[in-house]
């Protein structure tokens, strides 16, 4: 049964940090990039952050740079989050998705919700004091 699963949000002061991890069963998870996104309250769905099927190239949305990293470990169908500096701005539901052979897709345009085929049912994630 294909699967996407996230885990790892929670409640964090701001400044704090969290690691976000998605577990992936079912696939061919090796040949597919895999994205971040999250939703907050009230606003469209925002792409992350993206990473290759080799994990050999990211990309990251202008908002999170330099605070967040992406990271994939193939051995363990499991891609990750680390989330640092975080701030009230980034509380939000964070989605994992899957594009199968989305390598372009994601070092050119950066994580588009609209070209991913598979999708996990998010982790909440919420920076508040």
């Amino acid at each position: 049964q294909l699967q996407l699963v996230e885990s790892g949000g929670g409640l964090v002061q701001p400044g704090g940090s969290l690691r976000l991890s998605c577990a992936a069963s079912g696939f061919s998870f090796e040949n597919h990039a895999i994205g971040w996104f999250r939703q907050a309250p009230g606003k469209e769905r925002e792409g992350v952050s993206c990473i290759s099927s080799s994990g050999d190239r990211t990309n990251y949305a202008d908002s999170v740079k330099g605070r967040f990293t992406i990271s994939r470990d193939n051995a363990k169908n499991t891609v990750y989050l680390e989330m640092n500096s975080l701030k009230p701005e980034d509380t939000a539901v964070y989605y994992c998705a899957a594009q199968h052979l989305g390598d372009l897709a994601c070092v050119i345009a950066g994580p588009s919700s609209h070209v991913m085929d598979y999708w996990g049912k998010g982790t909440l994630v919420t920076v508040s004091s």
